[in-house]
């Protein structure tokens, strides 16, 4: 790997298709705006149809290739999450190349999906997890083609609580709800690549996380909260956060965008910042958590989610 690796360096991507995820802000709109613009077909899967028109004109206006397409998504309702997998089968012909699990929700006040889970475990994991399965065939059926799933270093002192994982039993810590999404996006990711290796597929299951950034997920978690005093105080940290502390977006992209298309990247590979403790800095292979490769929290998540969601896990 290339110390300072840059978006530069990404290979061309005429001929493959990527699908994002939250592709309407943040760190998912950089992402599609630089496949766009190395010739990659995106499709940007966005829960706002007004967002999402706006980020496919940005993405549309750098495009080198193919035009950009708008999948209706919605994470927190796995009906919807069934229905997007459908339509991006499609649309792709069964042929899709990547799929960046990038959307996400932080921190946010307490609140439920449309199928009644925890809102950050069922949009964070969940939809991800349900998605990823249901689109298994269509990732089966490019030559070689990737899983990118975002964790977060929130992930780091996080726990995974299997017997009760939407908090029904405790009180409510928006962080260690977010925390606990974050790391089962990590064991879910490598849980997956196990599976995949076993079932000899040549898709790849690769995680990455941006360090700390400003992906503008904060301004997010402040509008989830119905006090006026609480929201502007936690406007104000993101704000001042994101313009002091943490990096750029441009550099905070540069993990996932690594795990998407770089030639030495290898299933089950782990992709982060490489300065100041994975807050900052270019793209390096980074060691998951221990919770992450262990065996009986990754099987207990894969068989959880299975019934959680009512979708056939791929691999079996």
């Amino acid at each position: 790997m290339s110390r300072r690796w840059t978006e530069t360096d990404i290979p061309d991507q005429t001929g493959r298709t990527v699908l994002i995820t939250g592709a309407n802000s943040g760190l998912g709109l950089r992402s599609a705006e630089v496949l766009a613009g190395r010739g990659a077909r995106v499709l940007l899967a966005c829960r706002s149809p007004e967002r999402g028109a706006a980020a496919l004109a940005r993405v549309a206006a750098v495009a080198a290739g193919e035009k950009p397409e708008l999948v209706r998504l919605d994470l927190a309702d796995l009906a919807s999450v069934r229905a997007a997998a459908a339509a991006v089968r499609e649309l792709t012909g069964d042929a899709l190349d990547v799929l960046m699990n990038n959307a996400g929700v932080m921190a946010t006040a307490h609140n439920h999906t449309t199928d009644g889970f925890e809102l950050q475990f069922g949009t964070n994991h969940l939809g991800h997890g349900a998605l990823t399965w249901l689109l298994m065939p269509a990732l089966r059926g490019a030559p070689a083609a990737r899983v990118v799933t975002l964790s977060s270093i929130t992930a780091y002192g996080a726990r995974i609580r299997l017997d009760d994982p939407n908090g029904e039993h405790r009180r409510y810590n928006a962080g260690a709800a977010y925390g606990q999404s974050k790391l089962a996006n990590q064991v879910f990711g490598i849980e997956l690549d196990r599976r995949l290796r076993a079932a000899g597929s040549s898709v790849l299951s690769v995680l990455a996380h941006p360090g700390y950034s400003a992906t503008g997920l904060v301004a997010n978690m402040a509008e989830s909260y119905r006090n006026p005093l609480l929201r502007g105080m936690i406007g104000t940290i993101g704000r001042f956060g994101g313009a002091v502390v943490a990096q750029r977006l441009e550099p905070g992209a540069l993990p996932q965008l690594y795990a998407a298309t770089a030639e030495d990247v290898e299933g089950g590979d782990y992709l982060g910042p490489n300065r100041l403790f994975q807050t900052r800095g270019t793209p390096a292979k980074v060691r998951t958590l221990a919770t992450a490769r262990d065996l009986r929290t990754g099987s207990g998540l894969w068989e959880l989610t299975a019934r959680l969601t009512d979708v056939t896990p791929d691999p079996s």
